[in-house]
């Protein structure tokens, strides 16, 4: 079947169960992902050339697992040199297609993608893999010269729902918890900082979002054990009550827990090593919105809605969801507005998340919001 995503149209297999069998694989709930790219990779050339770096802008661009090629081919139709790899012969000629059906340069290899990133550099590195990336995390770090784009569809490892499926891939410890979106997301960039850094680079986040199946990092990369040791430093661990959703935050890669809730109590449960700094660059996110085109992207207007509300967000390691906080309390919720002003009428700072209707980020605690709402 064709299928028509910003300028270009690809063909895709059939995929009547969202890519399920043994059909090169397509998933259509990826449009945002791919919209989002788009942008990102001509926001950080356009800011690549503002501020005149040591050498040219970012070209070369790799997607690693390419399948159809589609994120490929859209990178070749905003101006980079992609380069398509996977394992799968299928895979490799449906990509060299669709290139060629767009009348664009591009290049497609039958490789294993962790092969060619030890040969070859790029400048751009995409890993878009089902399931966990860190397979290929390694050679991403080895091959891309700027930029590493990752994205993770591995939720249930990474939010500690598949808790020991997490600590094998992650090598931390996932917890299952009411911010399990924040879980998931500075769980992967806590591996990717740690992989990067075994290598003295350092890949700090300028963009980052969850959404319901997936987490996704943009990471720009700087060579130097300083600068590697510099973001070590923002890693550290959450101990949280599963009982009230006490929780705090500290960093450090050397852990000692709060065994029991001041509040209520109860055991707690530690969690991490997790990334516990900003997860985007706040400027980088203004360039980004600025390279969101209605005309050209058919998920323009979600894509706006997730960077405008990253844009909105308080920078806290944790959120909370405000339905679960007012069923603990036995209360009846209120609107989130009207919550979200009280809560600044009190003197705390909040936020809507970027990922959910009844979710907020606030530097209120559970006992100070317990004691205006419940």
């Amino acid at each position: 079947m064709d299928v028509s995503e910003g300028t270009i149209t690809v063909a895709v297999p059939e995929q009547p169960e969202q890519g399920a069998g043994d059909a090169v694989f397509y998933n259509p709930e990826q449009e945002l992902n791919r919209d989002l790219t788009v942008a990102a990779l001509r926001a950080y050339r356009e800011r690549a050339e503002d501020e005149g770096v040591d050498g040219p802008p970012p070209r070369s661009y790799l997607d690693a697992t390419a399948a159809s090629g589609i994120r490929g081919v859209r990178a070749a139709a905003a101006g980079f040199e992609a380069t398509c790899c996977d394992v799968d012969p299928d895979a490799v000629e449906l990509a060299r297609e669709n290139f060629a059906r767009n009348d664009l340069d591009g290049t497609a290899v039958h490789r294993d993608a962790n092969a060619l990133m030890h040969e070859e550099r790029f400048d751009v590195v995409d890993l878009d893999p089902f399931g966990t990336p860190i397979p290929f995390a390694d050679a991403a770090f080895n091959s891309a010269r700027t930029l590493c784009c990752v994205t993770a569809t591995d939720t249930a490892p990474l939010c500690g729902a598949h808790f020991e499926s997490g600590v094998r891939s992650y090598s931390a410890v996932p917890r299952n918890t009411d911010f399990h979106a924040e879980m998931g997301l500075r769980i992967l960039l806590s591996a990717l900082v740690r992989t990067a850094a075994r290598y003295d680079v350092a890949a700090e986040p300028i963009l980052s979002h969850s959404a319901p199946h997936y987490a996704r990092t943009y990471l720009e990369l700087t060579s130097g054990a300083q600068a590697a040791d510099r973001l070590l430093e923002e890693l550290g661990h959450i101990d949280w009550c599963p009982d009230c959703f006490w929780r705090t935050a500290r960093k450090g890669l050397i852990h000692d827990p709060v065994t029991e809730c001041p509040d209520c109590e109860r055991p707690t449960k530690p969690a991490g090593p997790l990334w516990l700094g900003p997860t985007h660059e706040e400027g980088f996110l203004g360039r980004v919105r600025a390279h969101v085109d209605e005309d050209e992207m058919g998920a323009a207007r979600a894509v706006g809605r997730t960077l405008d509300r990253l844009d909105a967000e308080l920078d806290e390691p944790t959120h909370y969801d405000q339905h679960r906080l007012f069923g603990n309390w036995s209360a009846p919720a209120i609107g989130m507005d009207e919550f979200i002003e009280r809560l600044h009428e009190a003197g705390f700072e909040a936020s809507r998340t970027h990922y959910g209707g009844t979710t907020f980020k606030t530097d209120a605690d559970v006992a100070e919001m317990a004691a205006l709402f419940a």
